[in-house]
C-alpha cells in the first residue's frame, strides 16, 4: 500500500484532479493486487485451501460472501474504483481514487492480526 500511496503521489495534482492517468492506473493496480494478496492470505488462515487456477473477481465474492458481508461489500468498492475506474479506465478524481485506497486500508485492516 505504501507503493501505491508513492506512486500517486508522482502523478500530480491540479484542483481536485490528478493530472498523470499512468501513475493513478499504476497506483491503483498496486492497491488492487495488494487486497486480492491480503485476501488469499486471510483465507488460508480460515482454512480455504489455495487454488491453483486462475482466480477470477467471482472467487473472492463467492468465499467472502461465506465468511464475512461486510467485508465483501468493500472488495466490491475496490474491485469497482481500484481495478475497474482506477486500473482500466485511468480516472483522474482525487476524491474517487483516495476513497478507493481508503477501502484497501479497510480490507487490510481487518485482516492483519492485531498486536498484543
Amino acid at each position: 500500500m505504501e507503493d501505491a500511496k508513492e506512486t500517486l503521489q508522482k502523478a500530480g495534482k491540479n484542483d481536485r484532479f490528478y493530472k498523470d492517468d499512468k501513475y493513478v492506473k499504476t497506483a491503483c493496480g498496486i492497491a488492487y493486487n495488494g487486497v486480492l494478496k491480503a485476501l488469499d492470505g486471510y483465507f488460508l488462515l480460515k482454512g480455504i485451501e489455495k487454488t491453483k487456477d486462475r482466480k477470477s473477481i467471482n472467487y473472492y465474492y463467492e468465499i467472502l460472501s461465506r465468511l464475512d458481508k461486510r467485508m465483501l461489500n468493500n472488495l466490491h468498492d475496490a474491485y469497482e474504483v481500484l481495478h475497474l475506474l482506477g486500473y482500466y479506465d485511468g480516472i483522474l478524481n482525487i476524491s474517487i481514487v483516495e476513497n478507493g485506497i481508503s477501502v484497501a486500508y479497510n480490507i487490510i485492516d481487518k485482516i492483519k492480526p492485531s498486536e498484543a
